[in-house]
C-alpha cells in the first residue's frame, strides 16, 4: 500500500480509533499516543494490508490489543502521593492457590454451558469482541447475544457462587 492508499484508508479511522481508546483508558493523551502506536504498526504491514478483508476490524484489533497492554503496564506503574514507586502486592502461596482454584471453577462452569453461550462468554469475556462482532460471527441478532451473555454470566455467577458457598463475595 503507497502512501496515498494509506492516507485514504487508514487516517479517516483515527477519531474511530481514538474514541475506542479513550472509551477504555479514560486518557485523552493515552488515547492519542495509542493511535499513534497503531498507525505505526499499520504502516509497518502496509504491503500487507491488502491481504485483508476488513482493514477498519484490523486496526480496532490492534487498537484493542495497545490498549491492554497499557492498562497492564498500568498496573504495575503506580505512584505514591510522594512521587515514589508503589510495589506491586505479593500473593501468598495460600492466596494463589485459591485464585488459581476459583479460575478452574469457573472454567468448569463455563464449559458446562449450552454451546452459544459458551462461545459468547468466551468471545466477549476471554478474546474481547464486541457484541456486533460476536452476532455476526456467530450468525445471531445482536440483542440475542447480549441476552445469552446476560444468562450465561448470571449462570456461571450463581454457580459459581453456590460452589463457594458465598466464599469470594465482595
Amino acid at each position: 500500500m503507497e502512501l496515498e492508499a494509506f492516507k485514504t484508508k487508514i487516517v479517516p479511522l483515527r477519531d474511530k480509533l481514538k474514541n475506542a481508546a479513550f472509551r477504555l483508558l479514560q486518557e485523552k493523551d493515552d488515547a492519542e499516543d495509542v493511535v499513534q502506536e497503531v498507525f505505526l504498526k499499520l504502516w509497518g504491514i502496509r504491503d500487507d494490508l491488502d491481504r485483508y478483508d476488513s482493514v477498519e476490524a484490523l486496526a480496532m484489533q490492534i487498537t484493542k490489543n495497545k490498549v491492554l497492554d497499557r492498562l497492564k503496564a498500568k498496573k504495575t506503574e503506580r505512584l505514591d502521593e510522594s512521587g515514589n514507586w508503589l510495589k506491586s502486592p505479593i500473593l501468598l502461596p495460600d492466596r494463589i492457590i485459591e485464585e488459581q482454584d476459583a479460575v478452574a471453577v469457573v472454567r468448569r462452569i463455563v464449559d458446562g454451558l449450552p454451546l452459544l453461550q459458551q462461545t459468547i462468554i468466551r468471545m466477549k469475556d476471554i478474546e474481547g469482541y464486541e457484541i456486533a462482532e460476536i452476532a455476526a460471527i456467530t450468525g445471531t441478532q445482536v440483542e440475542a447475544v447480549r441476552v445469552n451473555l446476560s444468562r450465561a454470566r448470571k449462570k456461571v455467577r450463581d454457580l459459581f457462587m453456590k460452589i463457594n458457598n458465598g466464599r469470594y463475595e465482595n
